[in-house]
């Protein structure tokens, strides 16, 4: 079975949980003895123009074609003079993406084309329209997940739209997912599969300590709406009013990064909060292996593999409710994202109860250990063979 996979972003080329994703899945399905080509946009600047760019990789080859989409971008990527999510020139990048994609989807051997979110359903639907081969479309967060609800882009949107009715077959990274996906976009539910993310995070380093006696809690992630850093302040302002011995760590960067700061500095708890920029490689490990409290306040998280790669590294979690990976982690404390009273009340509760931590630390990485990426893999390739002729 051959696949031809439309992305975005895949390590090293990556900045949050789509290219994690991504890298867990393809090496799943290359296991299963499934020949994966992978179309990647590659910045313009680090590639010739017109050329593509091929690497084998075992049974995964990537192609990188000439288009400049970026992880994450933000308005001051692509529109500085707008105050709009996406500038205009985003969507050209996002059709010659779609454009270079159609032209691979042309010269390759393939059975099924799988595209993953929004920037490459355009691409699947052309590769579907030039060569008649059912297409998949991976939904990993939709419009409503990135913007909470407001300011939704009607661009954005309706591709989204177009490429979920477009497709054989929809999957949704959880069940918080797929309701979305039927409720904003109508697709029926038969049509939509769950297919839940896994960890694969292996811990090379030894647990760290900061200088501090202080309870250390940490949010890792992009510091932008869907991940509610707000609340996580919020959250921190309450625990310091009734005790200051703590240090919050927020690791990660996004568009709410100086909104974030100025609102630490006006609740005055500035010295008690760290910022440590985007992190990558082993200091996403480390940051990690020194927390003993992990947040996850999440405005709408549809699947969240931050959590699970805490607790592999040992870490106690506390969630958002409005997230997929409540459904696969029970192990854990559940908090509204918008109740800050709650988390901060949950996070102090965790911290003064090492029973709890321990019972915590130790089931949960159970549940973890169950999430693999070849589960993952066999269920995407038991989909594709449900489209097969043969």
């Amino acid at each position: 079975m051959k696949v031809l996979m439309l992305g975005w972003e895949f390590p090293p080329y990556h900045s949050g949980g789509l290219g994690t994703a991504c890298h867990g899945l393809t090496r799943g399905l290359a296991n299963a003895n499934v020949d994966v080509t992978l179309v990647l946009p590659h910045a313009t600047e680090d590639i010739d123009a017109g050329f593509l760019t091929t690497v084998s990789v075992g049974n995964l080859k990537q192609v990188r074609i000439t288009a400049a989409l970026r992880p994450y971008l933000t308005p001051a990527t692509y529109a500085p003079r707008t105050n709009s999510l996406y500038g205009q020139d985003l969507f050209e990048e996002v059709e010659r993406y779609a454009q270079h994609a159609s032209a691979v989807a042309q010269r390759e051997q393939f059975d099924i084309i799988h595209a993953h979110d929004w920037m490459t359903f355009k691409a699947g639907i052309a590769a579907k329209e030039k060569t008649g081969r059912p297409l998949v479309v991976h939904v990993h967060a939709t419009e409503f997940d990135r913007t909470g609800g407001n300011g939704i882009h009607p661009q954005v949107s309706r591709i989204e739209g177009d490429g979920m009715r477009a497709a054989d077959k929809v999957i949704a990274v959880s069940q918080f997912t797929k309701q979305k996906i039927v409720d904003f976009y109508g697709i029926p539910e038969q049509n939509i599969e769950v297919v839940h993310n896994a960890v694969d995070f292996p811990v090379t380093l030894p647990r760290a300590r900061l200088p501090t006696k202080s309870t250390v809690v940490l949010f890792l992630g992009r510091i932008t709406l869907q991940k509610g850093p707000d609340y996580f302040i919020a959250a921190a302002r309450r625990v310091l009013e009734h005790d200051n011995r703590f240090l919050f760590i927020l690791a990660g960067s996004g568009d709410m990064e100086a909104q974030v700061i100025e609102q630490a500095a006006a609740s005055g708890i500035a010295d008690r909060v760290l910022f440590t920029g985007f992190l990558r490689g082993e200091d996403v490990q480390r940051a990690y292996r020194m927390a003993d409290i992990y947040v996850m306040p999440s405005v709408s998280e549809p699947f969240g593999i931050t959590p699970l790669e805490a607790i592999s590294c040992g870490v106690p979690c506390i969630i958002s409710k409005q997230s997929g990976v409540s459904e696969v982690i029970t192990h854990c404390l559940k908090v509204d994202f918008w109740d800050v009273e709650e988390l901060a009340n949950k996070i102090i509760s965790l911290a003064r109860s090492p029973e709890a931590q321990h019972c915590m630390r130790r089931n949960a990485a159970r549940e973890a250990a169950a999430l693999d990426w070849t589960d993952a893999a066999e269920q995407c390739r038991a989909i594709y063979k449900e489209m097969l002729p043969w």
